[in-house]
């Protein structure tokens, strides 16, 4: 049996669908690959692919939401780079830039519905 390919897909109840739907195609530059209905929508970077769906009756309790996700960038100076642009964007910095203890680097934004976003340069993992 062979590995699988990773984590691809992720699929985000939100309730701020509009300003959810703004931050990651704008701010975060991802491209709408599918939009069926004004309550869902799939958004790629080339290689994830990212769904937001419209809930009003989102329970905003630890046990409905995830930790965080990452988003991988392909060098490290990148990170440092996404922190000033995300921070001029007004996007709430939940933790600053780290260094962390595996040589990654990263830094925590908030997206408009409070999901917790990673911008992630990892040396094994990162295109470059």
């Amino acid at each position: 049996m062979n590995k699988t390919l990773g984590i691809r897909h992720i699929a985000l109840k939100v309730e701020n669908f509009t300003q959810c739907l703004d931050f990651y195609h704008r701010v975060l530059k991802m491209d709408i690959d599918w939009q069926p209905d004004d309550e869902n929508v799939y958004l790629t970077n080339g290689r994830d692919n990212l769904a937001l769906h419209y809930d009003s009756k989102l329970e905003k309790t630890s046990q409905c939401r995830l930790d965080h996700f990452g988003i991988l960038l392909p060098k490290k100076k990148d990170v440092d780079e996404w922190h000033q642009y995300i921070s001029k964007e007004n996007v709430k910095i939940f933790k600053g830039l780290h260094d962390h203890r595996d040589g990654s680097r990263s830094f925590y934004c908030e997206d408009p519905d409070g999901n917790i976003v990673q911008l992630i340069w990892h040396p094994k993992i990162s295109l470059c």
